[in-house]
């Protein structure tokens, strides 16, 4: 057939905007198709800013990524030209034998990472604002930190364009399906057609691949950020990122940038819904919970709520992505499921994609992304 592209994408989020800047950039005529405008509040790549870190509590296995995501990183803050990271350092935190402080050191060790690891009264000391079970140890990192998740966005959209690519916003995909030797894509205003199609759709993946419907479940996940009375133990260089394990629920937190306000929220444990359903309220209940988790453990971050948002965790039974393509159409690409983790990885996914859309042999470390899993 006669195609208008070589490369579609669906969904502009993090993920997608990436992957069209690296595709473009590899001299492929690419179009993205997003449902909303750019840089949105009503996906998953949204918030200010993110977590980054090297010693993966989930897996050891990711860490080679992360080498590469970093370098990424850097490429695209020296073609952006702004500042993207700040490596202010993450601390895991919780009981020595928790499972994932154990992870976060297992994966530094492993892999030969810089860290140290601090007992209660030392995490005290060096971080004022924490105040720390008596049981507690934390993992910290030098070589953690934040992502500006917001002017990232702006930026892999700008550098995509640059690149030649075509993105489209408010066009909502209806369909897609396999044509010849190729796709069409059918959206609210007419069908398109390209030689491979690339699925970043986040939690309206299991949507628009009905297989994997079963597998991804979307959780409502509030962010929140509040103003401390004291700034003083809440600037980069005090307060590093962290993830704090409490039982069995977990707490992240990132410091204050330019606004005085300190971003803290739940890791999991929200609630199961789907995209299109999803309650974009914060309510006080949200607030509640989170403000428990403040006053036994950050007290001076209670106060004013200064901001608050509803994003999107779409999770794989076993918290790893899908990086793949699709079982029955070598020329579809699934994007997806990163589980609240995976913002980071950004670039990385990008460079991956454009290697799978070149027909480049899959890389081994990709078969913990391997869609058979879920299907």
């Amino acid at each position: 057939m006669s195609d208008s592209y070589d490369v579609i994408i669906i969904g502009i989020g993090g993920m997608g905007a990436t992957v069209a800047r690296s595709l473009a950039a590899a001299g492929m005529r690419v179009l993205g198709l997003e449902q909303f405008g750019p840089v949105h509040d009503r996906g998953s790549s949204y918030g200010r800013t993110r977590v980054i870190r090297k010693a993966y509590f989930e897996d050891p296995r990711y860490v080679p990524m992360l080498h590469r995501t970093y370098e990424l990183w850097r490429e695209v803050e020296a073609a952006a030209g702004e500042t993207l990271l700040d490596l202010c350092g993450c601390l895991n935190i919780g009981p020595a034998d928790h499972i994932c402080v154990q992870g976060a050191k297992r994966s530094a060790v492993e892999h030969g990472l810089a860290y140290e690891e601090l007992d209660a009264t030392e995490i005290a000391r060096r971080f004022p604002a924490f105040a720390p079970a008596a049981d507690d140890i934390g993992i910290y990192e030098p070589e953690g930190g934040l992502v500006y998740v917001d002017r990232a966005q702006r930026a892999l959209i700008r550098l995509a364009e640059a690149a030649g690519a075509t993105l489209q916003w408010q066009e909502p995909v209806r369909d897609w399906a396999v044509v010849g030797d190729g796709v069409a894509v059918v959206t609210a205003k007419q069908t398109y057609r390209a030689r491979q199609l690339v699925i970043c759709a986040g939690g309206w993946l299991g949507t628009l691949v009905p297989q994997l419907g079963a597998s991804l479940k979307v959780e409502r996940q509030p962010q929140l950020w509040f103003a401390p009375a004291d700034m003083t133990n809440f600037r980069p260089g005090k307060l590093p990122s962290f993830v704090h394990f409490v039982g069995e629920r977990a707490y992240f937190g990132i410091p204050s940038q330019s606004d005085p306000f300190v971003k803290i929220g739940r890791h999991h444990g929200g609630a199961i819904t789907t995209a299109d359903v999803i309650d974009r309220t914060v309510s006080a209940a949200d607030e509640a919970d989170v403000r428990g988790y403040i006053r036994a453990h950050i007290p001076g971050a209670d106060g004013t709520l200064a901001d608050k948002h509803v994003c999107m965790y779409t999770n794989t039974p076993d918290d790893h992505f899908v990086i793949d393509r699709h079982p029955q159409h070598a020329c579809v690409h699934l994007v997806g499921g990163f589980s609240g983790h995976g913002y980071k990885f950004a670039p990385w996914v990008g460079e991956t994609i454009c290697a799978a859309v070149q027909g480049k042999p899959r890389a081994a470390e990709l078969g913990l992304f391997e869609v058979g899993r879920l299907w």
